[in-house]
């Protein structure tokens, strides 16, 4: 029986430490990661920026979780006006949780409604103003609104938080070739 609970303990031990040391470090804080994200190489970006995304997800309220999760699943299953109320009443319940106020302004903007979804944007900005993807969002809407030079800003903003996000570095190359010969 001796032997039979020292390997355990031993089996235990080892996937502890195999665990703990895939994983990041405990109570990392979101500047530490923005830190890390700024001095990022190659995909370790997408790496920290899933990590402070998890963050910004959790609203300290299970319930409030849940209604995030399911406006986000209504999102994903192309059914915004669903989510749309998800948000909806998420913003009323949590009005200084931004991530209510991004994934609003994204069932707005799938539903056409760009001044609406511009609004939630500005306060999901306003609640967390390093939020790259209401960032992301707001270069969208510019782009759609004929305004390439004020979008290339944003996302040149975006860069500043994240320089190896391969997806704005496309943006704002495209953008910049498109703006080439145009005055600024």
């Amino acid at each position: 029986m001796g032997m039979q609970t020292d390997s355990f303990k031993c089996i235990v031990t080892a996937l502890v430490l195999t665990v703990g040391y895939s994983l990041p470090a405990a109570g990392a804080t979101l500047d530490e990661l923005f830190d890390e994200l700024a001095a990022a190489e190659g995909g370790a970006g997408g790496r920290i920026e899933r990590q402070i995304v998890g963050i910004w997800e959790k609203s300290g309220s299970p319930s409030f979780d849940l209604l995030l999760r399911r406006g986000k699943d209504a999102l994903d299953n192309g059914a915004p006006e669903v989510a749309l109320d998800h948000f909806s009443a998420l913003v009323d319940y949590a009005p200084d949780f931004a991530e209510a106020y991004n994934g609003r302004a994204t069932a707005y903007f799938l539903l056409g409604m760009i001044g609406p979804a511009l609004d939630d944007l500005r306060q999901a900005l306003v609640l967390n103003p390093r939020h790259f993807g209401a960032m992301r969002g707001v270069g969208v809407i510019l782009e759609d609104l004929g305004r390439p030079a004020d979008a290339l800003e944003v996302y040149r903003a975006i860069l500043a938080l994240n320089p190896a996000s391969i997806d704005m570095q496309k943006a704002a190359d495209r953008l910049e070739l498109e703006l080439e010969g145009q005055a600024l």
